[in-house]
């Protein structure tokens, strides 16, 4: 066994060369912590490829025994990779491919499973990396490092490869993969928010709510980043990866594999046909570029191939159909990227910054809770809300959790072919779906208010697609939360932007349709609101990225966000709510009346909620009792109800609403127990004194010090929830 040992900020990474799967064309067993991943990459020179595609799959598997677990449901084995898992897979994907040389033919697997698996270790970052050097020390002539960092942001100040605990604080989350001095795959969203500490007061109808959030004074915003901060953390990404990546290359150099030889699948060119293509053929091809600027559909070029391959002189010469379509597609691309950077011509005929026209059309669907049909362009999402209650929320468990979390905001994008023109059937989400849907979800998650409970699902149907429908999926969803009476901080639009380099000229592209996306050398997605970013994406197709270049593409896209945000505040003043949007009311009660409301074996409850036909959630902690319905009467009948049952104590108010950190009062002990006495309050309820409160010395039984019915002056420690913790207070 070989290894190597890289040391990068507060990561300390292992890589064990030549120890396990040995059959592979190259492997490594990557540790770091209590984490250990195997990375392997095997590849099949013998069946090339015909196709003009680039063969490669990537899959990154979870095993539930790397935390001691064993799989839940009825089957207990792995079986369909999670959400995490396929995005995990396209994150390592999208930073791989751009390093296989153009026309690589051979069919090649990469293959990462996490075999233990430790909270401490971002296993996204530790999967690409492991995956990088597999591929490194592999036969397969690709000699580049790929190198892959977070940066959290905290305190103002930018940290590299924040623990998990760190990027539970942190501001930004930014996914950065490269290799030496080139950034190859960008990724990133803000965190948290910046809100005051005031509550939504008891009792307030969150959905309509009159007054407004805004007017309760709750003081709530998102923590976006400007363009400069942006920078700003590429930069300092950029320097690490250049230094860890030329010490990883360095490292890995002596255990490479003797490289096959490989031969790369010609172009398919003939001299002959392109020539007969540039004298007789460029007025259709542009006749056609002008048709496929407005739709994602390839039959056009396909319909001139198919014409010249029945002439006399593709029969003569035999001129096959693929090879002439070849020689119409490569003429396509020339005169498409020369259009556009010596002329500022676009297929379609806008300049570089030009928007499609913009139309939205708010709560089409008069039984949806809200709904958006959003269309730029040839673009068009149907984007639908819905609201649901506790029980509505998705139940998630990640490989490092120790239990089930919920995911209480839900966005789904279904991308159906009839969308692009294609006879197929609608099937399963696949990778394309759940990573655009996952990018517009990290694109708005961060602008709904944190004390907004209820459950939230969006889906976007894509009905027309012809160039970024996840961006249009973000403004439709900001919308869709707007129209719904969800309360969020701003509005947020998205705009996918392009990039066309050629002979030391460039151009950027604002709202790129399909075309410019196939043809241009970068996909470049970025969402805000006007106070700046929440999200962006980037892959790149070049080589390095000139930062003056990024930094112009981030200040074209703010200008076109703004416009786009226009648009959309202008369909939100005429937002008329549904009348199917539910009526949920929040209220408190005495907690220890919280099992009456429950009854025996949940009778009560049961009742209630069949007979006003609505949704309750309870907490027993603090004795807040949400319901939710869509008849506001049934929900105001049933909090009565509740009320009454409750002994009508609707005046009830939380300890934290009576009282303060720090108040002193006369208390009677109202009761003593082994841990401690418990002190009546004066405004009501009872507060804990604790055992080791009583005196500077150990206590060994509590009635050694008070006694019950005993009046004692004590302080407020402490008031969490329900629970409020005394103290002996000090004499003056």
């Amino acid at each position: 066994m070989k290894k190597i040992v890289i040391e990068n900020s507060n990561l300390v990474e292992s890589y064990e060369i030549d120890y396990i799967a040995k059959q592979s064309n190259g492997s490594v067993l990557y540790r770091a912590g209590g984490t250990a991943i195997l990375a392997t990459v095997t590849t099949d020179t013998n069946s090339p490829v015909n196709e003009d595609f680039l063969p490669l799959t990537v899959q990154y598997i979870e095993k539930s025994y790397a935390t001691g677990k064993i799989p839940g449901g009825f089957v207990k084995r792995e079986s369909k990779p999670s959400d995490f898992e396929t995005l995990t897979s396209r994150i390592i994907d999208r930073s791989i491919r751009p390093l296989f040389p153009k026309g690589y033919q051979y069919p090649t697997v990469i293959t990462v499973m996490v075999l233990s698996a430790n909270r401490d270790v971002d296993l996204q970052c530790a999967a690409l990396n492991a995956a990088s050097a597999a591929l490194y020390i592999s036969d397969i002539p690709i000699k580049k490092a790929i190198r892959a960092i977070r940066i959290g942001r905290l305190d103002e100040e930018f940290v590299l490869n924040p623990t998990p605990t760190e990027l539970d604080k942190s501001e930004l989350d930014l996914f950065v993969s490269g290799v030496d001095d080139e950034l190859l795959m960008i990724e990133m969203r803000v965190l948290g928010s910046n809100k005051s500490t005031k509550e939504i007061p008891i009792g307030v109808d969150v959905f309509g709510a009159t007054p407004s959030i805004a007017e309760l004074g709750l003081n709530y915003s998102s923590n976006e980043l400007d363009e400069e901060k942006l920078l700003e953390a590429l930069k300092f990404a950029s320097t690490s990866i250049k230094s860890s990546s030329e010490e990883l290359a360095a490292r890995l150099q002596d255990f490479c594999k003797d490289e096959f030889e490989i031969e790369l699948k010609e172009d398919g060119l003939k001299s002959e046909i392109v020539d007969y293509v540039d004298n007789n053929l460029i007025a259709d091809i542009k006749s056609s570029i002008a048709r496929m600027a407005k739709s994602e559909r390839d039959g056009e070029l396909k319909r001139i191939a198919k014409n010249l391959s029945k002439s006399d002189i593709a029969i003569e010469n035999s001129w096959s159909f693929e090879e002439i379509l070849k020689s119409i597609e490569n003429k396509k691309r020339e005169i498409v990227r020369s259009e556009i950077v010596d002329n500022n011509i676009r297929p379609d005929g806008r300049s570089p910054k030009e928007i499609r026209d913009i139309d939205i059309e708010v709560n089409i669907l008069p039984n949806a809770h809200s709904s958006v049909l959003f269309t730029r362009g040839q673009t068009q999402a149907l984007v639908v809300g819905t609201i649901g209650g506790d029980m509505d929320a998705q139940m998630f468990e990640l490989l490092t959790d120790k239990g089930s979390s919920k995911e209480k905001f839900m966005l789904h994008y279904n991308f159906p072919g009839f969308s692009v023109g294609e006879a197929s059937t609608i099937g399963p989400p696949g990778r394309r779906e759940l990573g655009h849907g996952n990018l517009a979800k990290r694109a708005v998650e961060s602008t709904i208010e944190p004390s907004f409970s209820q459950t939230i699902r969006v889906v976007s149907e894509i009905l027309e697609s012809n160039g970024s429908s996840s961006m249009a999926t973000v403004c439709g969803t900001s919308l869709a939360l707007k129209a719904a009476s969800i309360p969020t901080t701003s509005l947020v639009a998205g705009v996918a932007m392009g990039l066309v380099s050629e002979g030391g000229k460039y151009a950027i592209l604002t709202d790129i349709a399909g075309i410019e996306d196939h043809d241009g050398d970068m996909d470049f997605k970025i969402a805000g609101s006007k106070e700046g970013i929440t999200a962006m994406q980037m892959d790149i197709k070049l080589g390095g990225l000139d930062f003056n270049i990024l930094q112009e593409a981030l200040m074209q896209a703010k200008e076109a966000r703004l416009s786009i945000l226009e648009k959309m505040e202008e369909a939100e003043k005429g937002i008329v709510l549904s009348e199917h949007l539910p009526t949920t009311h929040a209220f408190s009660i005495n907690p220890g009346k919280i099992v009456d409301i429950i009854g025996q074996a949940g009778k009560t409850i049961k009742e209630i909620i069949e007979k006003f036909e609505v949704s309750i959630d309870l907490d027993r902690d603090n004795g807040e009792v949400k319901i939710s319905g869509a008849n506001k009467k049934k929900v105001e009948a049933a909090k009565d109800h509740i009320i009454d049952i409750a002994g009508k104590e609707d005046n009830y108010k939380k300890p934290s609403e009576l009282y303060n950190v720090g108040d002193k009062f006369t208390g009677k002990v109202k009761k003593i127990v082994d841990f401690g006495a418990f002190v009546e309050l004066p405004k009501g309820g009872d507060g804990l004194l604790h055992i080791s409160k009583l005196s500077k010395q150990r206590v060994s039984k509590v009635s050694d010090i008070v006694n019950e019915g005993e009046e004692l002056e004590v302080e407020i420690l402490s008031i969490n929830k329900n629970k409020v913790e005394l103290a002996l207070a000090e004499k003056e």
